[in-house]
């Protein structure tokens, strides 16, 4: 049986990773936003909702700083 080959393995791996700490936000997110009530705004704004999209902004900055920095590695094959 043959190896798969490194550059292939560590490209495979850094999919993984994307699609497991996006699927990770989006789900803490969903969590805080929808099923706690925070995204939604009734009336005024509370101090729940500022502080969950101050939350939201901040982690999407992390996440997409995260994405770069995985990303930004070039692979020989182009």
């Amino acid at each position: 049986m043959s190896e798969v080959e490194p550059e292939v393995k560590e490209f495979l791996k850094k999919i993984v990773q994307t699609a497991f700490v996006g699927l990770l936000w989006l789900s803490v997110n969903m969590t805080l936003g929808i099923y706690l009530g925070l995204l939604f705004i009734d009336g005024r704004p509370s101090a729940g909702n500022l502080l969950y999209y101050f939350f939201m902004v901040i982690s999407l900055g992390g996440l997409v700083w995260y994405f770069y920095r995985t990303w930004k590695k070039k692979f020989p094959h182009g």
